[in-house]
Parts: structure tokens; sequence; C-alpha cells
């Protein structure tokens, strides 16, 4: 089951690579600073993911102007998506959800085969948005069944510029 809007937000830690090495990323640390968005994505290194988060990574300064932060989400390793973000320019922190527990805590981990894509897919997250506001409220779910849609980020910014 997908979490809805008004749920809480399932707090997680997650890893991501810095510039320094491994770091963990603790939700509920996050959401004491700003709004969090977290875009969950299928996989790195595929065309759509990558035009995605690089789209966000070059808007990036109008989540921030309102206040949010965000965040990819994959169930890639945390080395296989710094080289990602290398190789493609994305410049937004992803985290490794390498054994798909947010994916499946969010309601958003596909099926083990999808039939109308005729991939097998277990456990890898749909594409898919969240905004999460400073109390840890969910205020914004987008999830895609087809993992070639992206979400409606217009949508997204219209929710947030009202928090």
């Amino acid at each position: 089951m997908s979490i809805k809007v008004g749920d809480p937000a399932p707090d997680f830690t997650l890893v991501t690579k810095t510039a320094t090495g491994p770091a963990l990323v603790k939700l509920s640390e996050e959401i004491s600073k700003s709004n969090v968005v977290l875009l969950f994505v299928p996989m790195a290194f595929t065309g759509v993911c990558t035009t995605e988060l690089c789209d966000v990574s070059n808007g990036i300064s109008a989540y921030e102007a309102l206040d949010a932060k965000v965040f990819g989400i994959s169930g890639d390793g945390p080395f296989a998506q710094e080289a990602w973000a290398q190789r493609d320019g994305i410049t937004l922190p992803l985290l490794s959800d390498y054994e798909h527990t947010v994916a499946k805590d969010y309601g958003v981990a596909y099926e083990q085969f999808v039939p109308e894509a005729n991939l097998i897919m277990g456990g890898v997250p749909k594409r898919s948005a969240f905004l999460i506001d400073k109390q840890g409220i969910v205020r914004f779910v987008d999830v895609k069944e087809n993992a070639r849609e992206l979400p409606d980020f217009d949508a997204l910014k219209s929710v947030l510029a009202s928090l």
C-alpha cells in the first residue's frame, strides 16, 4: 500500500556517497531543517532516470527557493550512483536503497514481474515523487506505474509553494 497525502512519512536511514566518502542520511534529521522531496527512480544509468535527475539538478534553485531539499533514491549501490552522477552531472544527493526496504515502506516497489513492461523488476522502486513537510507529513504523492512517465513537477512545486 502506497503512502498517501496526510500520512506521516516513514523514517529511514540510507547511505549516500559524498566527496569525503560514504555518509548516512536520516530522513527525520533532514525534515527538521527543510521540506524534503524524495524522488524514487528505478535504476541508475537509464535514459528516463538520467533525464529526470539531470533536469531536477539543473533546476534545483527553484526547490531551494521554496525551502526544500531534494534526494534521489534508487536500489543501486552508492558507488554506482556516484559514477552515474559524475558521468551525467547529477548534483542532488543520491540515496542507496540497496535492499529496497524504503521503496517497500513507501509502497512503491515493483512486484517481481511487470507484465505491461515485460520486465523483471522485483523490489525496484516505481518512478515516484513525495513531498514531506517539516512536521514529517506527506503533502504530495505521485507514483507512476509506467517507468517512462515523469512525476508532475509543476504540481509538486505548487504544493511546496503553499507550505
